[in-house]
């Protein structure tokens, strides 16, 4: 799918979206009676929250990867909610753990749902924007969508 910030992959089962990634050039997408339909909901939800009409999303979701750890900063990502953010060490500190900062940094890194476990919120404790995996221009832009004063300045 295209996103304002480019091509977007969604790959995923019948039991639930896997991942979110994104692309730097368009591939060809896959025909859609082969199309599960958990995607096309996924794909729903992203134009929504691209359209400004959509702050949390409600998938289901078939995540196989993943240590214990890295799962629950994947979980802590979904408790930052649209328009804040939150420290890798508040996250680290949230699950108990103040000294797996960098840790935290990792399974950040690694998570395979970017915007919908929103990663982008995850901000060095002094806040400044620190890695992306989609590149720290789309954390950016993310992050400067999701603040209501800024919003005209986008388009």
């Amino acid at each position: 799918m295209l996103s304002p910030l480019g091509p977007v992959s969604l790959t995923g089962t019948d039991a639930g979206l896997a991942a979110v990634t994104f692309l730097e050039e368009a591939v060809a997408a896959t025909p859609a009676a082969h199309v599960p339909d958990c995607l096309r909901e996924a794909r729903q939800q992203l134009a929504a929250y691209f359209g400004r009409e959509l702050r949390a999303f409600r998938l289901t979701y078939d995540v196989a990867r993943g240590t214990d750890f890295q799962r629950q900063v994947w979980a802590a990502l979904r408790d930052v909610d649209y328009g804040h953010t939150a420290s890798y060490l508040e996250v680290a500190r949230q699950l108990g753990n103040p000294g797996a900062v960098r840790a935290v940094g990792a399974a950040n890194g690694q998570n395979p749902l970017g915007v919908v476990w929103p990663c982008h919120r995850i901000i060095g404790a002094n806040g400044t924007l620190t890695g992306y995996a989609g590149g720290l221009w789309r954390k950016q832009w993310l992050l400067a969508f999701e603040q209501p004063a800024q919003q005209a300045e986008l388009f």
